[in-house]
């Protein structure tokens, strides 16, 4: 018995002196399994979100809200530092699908659809957003209006991949705009637009990321027109890489899973990409979420969302991945507020 009482005394000072000198072992195995956190809200419901990391601050444009034709031109910034989120002047006029994208300071929202389901209507539009003074400017249209693309930085020029174009210069409602292989850049220092070599993949909401110079876009659908006059929307797992240098597209092992309206964002080298959608064969939102690391091209399984979702924003800031907002049902609905953080070792 007195031995028993000795061994409990020792291992209670053992578990004490783990806990007040921290285990080697203990921190070890936990920095080696990323893990899921909660953050503060943003201050609306919305959803098909592309946000940008300026300043170390996460800024989000536009979107789409539950109640149709609910679609917005509310615009806040996330500060992780203070885990509070400011309203900043709307923009000049409501979008959904507006990408944003920063260079030297500024903000670039481009294209976007105007319009509740089913009156979508792609627009050419360029809005610049200057933080400094908290106002927007208009910028260079488009060559021609686009939404549901990709946009994306290298050296100071934007890059607008894929989405949908009008499919006619009146079109006025979804079924009216075709999924696109246009690749664009615009250079800031001329304001001026032009083409480079096509994508490989025809395809609307997908997601990308920029990594080492290079831009990996993955993930997304197809607008398939049936024999029989009906539409489908059928996602793709594609990951195809644009070198901007070489103006050349290389095409890498896709997605495991075909996921469209995702989210992805880099860090360390390695593309993360969460959530999305699917309609056929039936309709489901997914939690997944997936690493993909380019020097071995190859998948592997992250914890998934505690929330699925679909059009819902991700950036990276620091080793903490912030994943917001989204619908957590197919299609229009159910937009949210929910804010989800990956942690990941230093």
């Amino acid at each position: 018995m007195l031995r028993r009482f000795r061994y409990l005394i020792f291992l209670s000072l053992l578990v004490f002196s783990l806990i007040a000198l921290g285990s080697p072992a203990l921190s070890q195995a936990q920095s080696q399994l990323p893990y899921w956190t909660e953050a503060a809200p943003p201050t609306i419901a919305r959803q098909e979100l592309y946000p940008e990391v300026l300043d170390g601050k996460i800024y989000v444009a536009g979107g789409f809200l539950s109640q149709n034709p609910g679609f917005t031109d509310h615009f806040e910034s996330y500060d992780p530092v203070n885990n509070a989120w400011a309203q900043l002047r709307s923009l000049p006029e409501a979008r959904h699908h507006i990408t944003l994208s920063a260079v030297r300071g500024l903000l670039y929202g481009v294209g976007g659809f105007t319009g509740g389901f089913p009156d979508w209507r792609a627009q050419p539009t360029m809005f610049i957003y200057d933080p400094a003074s908290n106002t927007w400017t208009g910028g260079i249209d488009l060559p021609a209006a686009r939404a549901e693309a990709i946009s994306a930085v290298v050296n100071d020029k934007i890059y607008l991949i894929g989405g949908r174009v009008r499919a006619t210069d009146d079109a006025r409602l979804f079924n009216d705009h075709i999924d696109s292989v246009r690749n664009e850049v615009f250079d800031p220092t001329i304001d001026r637009w032009a083409t480079l070599a096509d994508a490989p993949t025809a395809r609307n909401s997908a997601a990308s990321a920029v990594i080492a110079g290079k831009i990996y876009v993955v993930g997304g659908r197809n607008f398939v027109r049936n024999a029989d006059g009906t539409t489908q929307q059928v996602n793709v797992p594609n990951l195809e890489v644009y070198d901007p240098q070489l103006d050349r597209w290389e095409t890498r092992s896709p997605m495991p899973q075909a996921q469209g309206g995702l989210a992805a964002t880099a860090l360390n080298g390695k593309l993360y990409v969460f959530g999305g959608e699917q309609w056929v064969p039936e309709q489901k939102v997914f939690a997944e979420s997936w690493v993909y690391d380019p020097e071995t091209d190859a998948w592997k399984a992250l914890p998934p969302l505690p929330t699925p979702r679909h059009g819902l924003g991700a950036s990276t800031i620091g080793n903490r991945i912030f994943v917001f907002g989204g619908g957590t049902k197919t299609g229009g609905d159910a937009a949210t507020t929910i804010h989800e953080v990956l942690i990941l070792p230093t």
